[in-house]
């Protein structure tokens, strides 16, 4: 037993070491605790007693007991509370754990204590969380999988969620981005009279025409409602000089993005007075865009793709103009999740082939530009290290426009159809990164080459080979529901390797409808039989539906992602019903659900129950003179049991 003991103890040690965070094991050397330490002891004599690791993290205290054996995980007494009994304490995880927290919390000046209970081993475990305050209140908090929420970094707004049960900054931010992209949606129709393609237009040109006012080339005060030059005219020639100042080429793709953007000095009610406003609503959305969004975007260093956001709002407001279109904007925790599972670096030269917004391209230059200071380095990825392609105008225009408010004006971005581009001649620019959300449900048996694995295929065939591809897809694509899809499939392995697929939450995509799943690919390397694929439940990630807002991130998300990279990358077991490792054939389903067995041993409180229920019905059917559905004979209308 001593000898599991220490086992959990290196194991916990090494999940305290990947998150960076420093706990003494068996005492501390902050005088305060140490003496609070010393009258600790779990027998209750008064004398020594130490947890198996205790430290502070800000102004939090961190306590840890742990047990190797998951029986002896909690005791819970007659009142449905945790047990403080004297020999519960000492045998049960969870209880010693809050034992030591609410003799820290009194004996020290630490009056915000988080106590864990860890009890199991690196594949089977459990790791539960308790808040203990200077009363000695303690709350029990949900289960986490590693110590990713108690960094410095993170354990304040973990707090914030968990403890007192408030929205973050961030959620904040996030409800009223939203709020303001339906308040200025309804400011561009009742006003404007423009169609929902156009909406994303206007607000891009602007936000480009703002960067603008940074070199005193333009001035919102400027914006008078004149009729010889409108403010769209002036607004226009703002977005001219501003592609030219951020030294956007060649010449046809200037123009390309000024033709878009040519509705805006062209639209009469846009350049008109209004009485209700006293302004034009050019004047008017300039200034809202200038407040609520372009401060955001100039200031912010975040993967969040802004213009997205409100583009996927405008969207939802029209009726699902953007559904029709196969069009589904990537959300910002799955951009950047494509980039942490191909593990992308400074060096990598990243390619989109439906960039949409530009979301996969901000995520993947925020990452790379966050792993290297040198100023060459940083340019090179700017300037030749993004690639994309976009099929629709408006939307290349908008990922330009998106491009160059990050401060990435010369971005590889070009309005052409990927599906027609020799992948042969693709791979000349040496791609070591395909990421890509293809058009959905626009595939058929007359139009093969739009199924999503389709598109997928012509993405592995465009990459240096062993560039790293990721490709978010509904899971019907990766089932192979056609015959023409089972074949794209088989001709998949044929010259590239499957590393794996993770399930994702139903709502991700919310108000959708797509169920969806990532699929990780290495290009150019024939899959091996002897290939080992991790196919990965994570339907449970952390995000949930919230009303009026769509999906958020709860507190659990990123402890939950930070599970599936540690078992993704082989730094931690996974029970079978996390993560399968297997061969696949082309006909497989490349699906968790279609591998999975539950290879579980029961324990023997389990099997007790199981065995208890099933006596239970049995006798319940037998009192119905039901006994022979356990091959019990009749007699009389009497069930008679054999001997």
């Amino acid at each position: 037993m001593a000898k599991k003991e220490v086992v959990t103890d290196y194991w916990v040690r090494d999940l305290l070491k990947e998150a960076d965070i420093e706990l003494e094991p068996q005492g501390s050397t902050i005088v305060e605790i140490d003496n609070a330490l010393k009258s600790a002891s779990k027998n209750g004599t008064g004398n020594v007693g130490f947890p198996e690791f205790v430290g502070v993290v800000k102004d939090f205290l961190l306590v840890i007991e742990n047990k190797a054996d998951l029986s002896k995980h909690s005791k819970i007494n007659d009142k449905g509370l945790i047990s403080l009994d004297q020999k519960d304490v000492k045998d049960y995880a969870i209880n010693g754990a809050l034992f030591y927290g609410q003799h820290l919390a009194k004996n020290t000046s630490y009056k915000k204590v988080l106590a864990f209970g860890i009890s199991g081993n690196p594949k089977k475990h459990k790791i539960s969380p308790i808040y203990i305050d200077e009363t000695e209140y303690y709350r029990e908090l949900p289960d986490v999988e590693s110590f990713i929420s108690f960094t410095d970094k993170n354990i304040e707004e973990y707090y914030t969620r968990e403890v007192l049960k408030e929205e973050t900054n961030q959620e904040k931010e996030t409800a009223g981005i939203l709020q303001d992209a339906a308040s200025l949606h309804e400011d561009l129709r009742n006003y404007g009279s423009l169609k929902d393609v156009d909406k994303p237009l206007i607000v891009s040109g602007i936000l480009l025409a703002l960067r603008e006012s940074e070199s005193r080339n333009f001035s919102i005060a400027d914006l008078t409602g004149d009729t010889i030059k409108t403010d769209g005219q002036k607004i226009y020639d703002a977005i001219e000089s501003n592609l030219k100042r951020a030294g956007v080429s060649p010449e046809v793709k200037k123009d390309k993005i000024l033709s878009q953007f040519a509705l805006i000095k062209d639209t009469q009610i846009l350049n008109e007075i209004n009485s209700k406003l006293n302004k034009t609503p050019l004047k008017h959305y300039t200034e809202f865009l200038n407040e609520k969004i372009y401060k955001s975007i100039k200031y912010t260093r975040s993967s969040e793709d802004y213009l997205g956001r409100f583009y996927g709002e405008f969207m939802s407001y029209s009726g699902g103009d953007g559904q029709a279109l196969g069009i589904v904007l990537t959300p910002k925790h799955i951009t950047d999740l494509f980039c942490e599972l191909v593990n992308i670096t400074s060096s990598d030269i990243v390619l989109d082939p439906c960039c949409g917004t530009g979301g996969f391209l901000v995520a993947a230059m925020h990452h790379m530009l966050e792993q290297t200071e040198d100023e060459n380095s940083r340019k090179s990825i700017k300037q030749k290290q993004l690639h994309g392609f976009e099929l629709q105008p408006y939307m290349f225009t908008i990922a330009t426009t998106n491009m160059i408010l990050r401060g990435d004006g010369k971005s590889n971005l070009l309005n052409d159809d990927f599906l027609k581009q020799n992948p042969n001649k693709l791979q000349l620019k040496q791609a070591t990164v395909g990421m890509i959300n293809p058009p959905y449900s626009q595939g058929s048996k007359q139009n093969p080459d739009l199924y999503e694995i389709a598109f997928t295929e012509h993405l592995l065939d465009s990459l240096a080979v062993g560039g790293r591809c990721a490709v978010i897809v509904p899971q019907s694509s990766v089932t192979g529901k056609t015959k023409e899809e089972e074949a794209i499939k088989a001709n998949i392995l044929k010259k590239h390797t499957l590393e794996g697929v993770v399930t994702l939450n139903k709502d991700t995509f919310y108000g959708v409808g797509v169920m969806p799943c990532i699929a990780i690919f290495t290009a150019g390397e024939p899959h091996s039989k002897d290939k080992e694929c991790k196919f990965i439940n994570f339907k449970d990630d952390g995000y949930k539906v919230s009303a009026h807002i769509g999906l958020i991130e709860t507190e659990q998300a990123k402890d939950k992602k930070q599970h599936l990279l540690d078992v993704w990358f082989d730094r931690i077991e996974s029970e079978s019903k996390f993560c399968v490792e297997t061969h696949v054939e082309a006909d497989d389903e490349w699906l968790h659900s279609f591998y999975y067995f539950n290879d579980e041993i029961p324990t023997d409180a389990e099997f007790e129950k199981t065995i208890g229920d099933y006596l239970s019905f049995e006798f319940s059917m037998i009192m119905q003179n039901r006994g022979y559905l356990f091959g019990f004979e009749q007699d009389g209308g009497e069930d008679v049991g054999n001997a």
